[in-house]
């Protein structure tokens, strides 16, 4: 697949980590990308940051902003997918650092007819404040300074890290959407219009990316594993607020019980705004 790649990263109010993420970015082996920040409603220190970055990433940066009114991460996706311009997605949250080999590994595994979910590792609190304050860069991190960190406990695992040719072994999880998650996920641009990309009617954290690989399986397009060759490095920050959490599991109960593909509020509900 030579064409165009567009990483939407997720953002909210972290202008720290996304600036290490945007680093990250800036360091990719692969060269035929953008970097879309769908940025959910943030204070005006993370318009600068990305425009800190807009000359020094070398692909092309843009923003897209919505009014702060809560946890809207699903609406900011389909914003941003809007105003991307490749035809094959990769969605990045705004704390999860990408290794040079990021955008290039989801390039070999992009196939028609699967999305590809990757993982992460998760570092600690401390670890986190010294590569926000200290200008660490794990990126630039091997598997033995991981280990390292794994065995003073500062990060959870280095398994994702290790490069695996799974071959079809990816595939084995075809139908299988649980414990995938959004923050490392790559989708054909035209798989996302079949179903309307996200459902916005998901707010507050939780399940909207649950949701949506419901959708894409069921509109035949399979999961397939990107782990051993996509994984991510997850800053820490606190917990979520669960609020919504009930909500959002009702909503995702409804799409497991019908036979629906397409989102209720998606895409299409942007059309004029």
């Amino acid at each position: 697949m030579a064409e165009l790649i567009s990483v939407i990263v997720t953002t909210y109010n972290r202008e720290d980590a996304l600036d290490a993420v945007l680093r990250s970015l800036s360091r990719q082996t692969e060269a035929r990308f953008e970097v879309v920040v769908a940025d959910d409603g943030s204070r005006p220190a993370t318009a600068g940051t990305v425009e800190t970055w807009t000359s020094r990433l070398h692909v092309r940066l843009t923003r897209v902003w919505q009014e702060d009114r809560g946890f809207r991460a699903a609406e900011a996706r389909n914003r941003a997918i809007r105003a991307s311009a490749g035809n094959y997605c990769i969605f990045l949250d705004g704390d999860c650092i990408a290794r040079p080999d990021f955008v290039a590994a989801h390039r070999r595994l992009a196939e028609p007819g699967y999305f590809v979910t990757g993982n992460r590792i998760l570092l600690s609190r401390a670890l986190t404040e010294r590569v926000l304050f200290d200008g660490l860069e794990p990126e630039r991190w091997g598997l033995g300074h991981l280990l390292g960190k794994w065995w003073r406990g500062d990060v959870n695992r280095v398994a994702p890290l290790v490069g695996l040719p799974l071959g079809p072994l990816r595939k084995l999880t075809g139908r299988h959407w649980q414990d995938a998650r959004s923050c490392n996920v790559a989708c054909f641009r035209a798989d996302l219009d079949r179903v309307d990309g996200f459902d916005a009617a998901f707010t507050g954290w939780g399940r909207e990316d649950s949701d949506l690989f419901v959708r894409l399986i069921r509109s035949g397009v399979w999961r397939k594993d990107g782990r051993f060759a996509t994984g991510v490095l997850h800053l820490w920050h606190p917990e979520s607020g669960r609020a919504a959490l009930p909500d959002n599991q009702a909503r995702l109960d409804l799409t497991l019980h019908s036979d629906r593909c397409h989102a209720m509020r998606g895409l299409s509900a942007l059309d004029g705004t």
